[in-house]
């Protein structure tokens, strides 16, 4: 299993991609969805709402169980995948096909930066999960 150089990641098995303009896109490892299964539905009910690291910001559901989402870094969630919204794109497996591409869940502003210091790199992250 393979986890991209470029992302940092959380010991909970969330991913955040750093945009240059303070922004960050997050979702869950591909060895997240992998271990749910078939992900079926997807809640993000916090867009406008600014969410400290490590509280939850929403829930993934597979076949036969509910996830909690945690927050990898403070921020304010500015953006929810529209393709993963069930009033929209209503596509929820595009986690378990593309964890770290079309299926990203949240995008966010962030609050502190100082919140990264505390992620994963790709090699650790896969050392975790071994």
């Amino acid at each position: 299993m393979k986890f991209p150089e470029n992302l940092k990641y959380t010991k909970e098995h969330e991913w955040i991609l750093i945009h240059e303009d303070g922004t960050a896109t997050v979702g869950i490892t591909d060895f997240a969805q992998g271990e749910l299964g078939d992900i079926v539905y997807v809640e993000v009910e916090t867009v406008g709402e600014t969410i400290e690291k490590d509280e939850i910001f929403g829930t993934v559901e597979a076949v036969k169980t509910t996830s909690d989402l945690f927050m990898p870094v403070s921020g304010e969630v500015i953006a929810f995948n529209p393709e993963l919204d069930e009033a929209q794109g209503d596509n929820p497996s595009l986690i378990n096909s593309d964890a770290y591409g079309e299926g990203w869940i949240v995008k966010i502003k962030l609050t502190n930066a100082d919140d990264l210091n505390d992620l994963l790199s790709a090699e650790a992250y896969g050392e975790l999960v071994g």
